[in-house]
C-alpha cells in the first residue's frame, strides 16, 4: 500500500479546536515536522480538514 508523507507548515494558533485535534491525530506537533502515514481513506480525510496547515507528498 502507498505511504504519504505529511508535513506541518503553518501552526495551530487561532486554528479551531478540531483542527488541532487532527493534527495531534496525525502524529504532527511542531511545524516542519513530518511523519509518514498509510495511504487510506481516513487519513485522506484527516488530510482534507488541516489541507492548509500541511504539505503532503506520495512516498514510493
Amino acid at each position: 500500500m502507498a505511504k504519504l508523507k505529511i508535513t506541518q507548515v503553518k501552526g495551530l494558533v487561532g486554528a479551531k479546536q478540531n483542527q488541532k485535534d487532527t493534527i495531534l491525530t496525525l502524529g504532527l506537533h511542531k511545524i516542519h515536522q513530518s511523519v509518514e502515514r498509510e495511504d487510506t481513506p481516513a487519513v485522506r480525510g484527516m488530510i482534507r480538514t488541516v489541507a492548509h496547515l500541511v504539505e503532503v507528498e506520495e512516498v514510493a
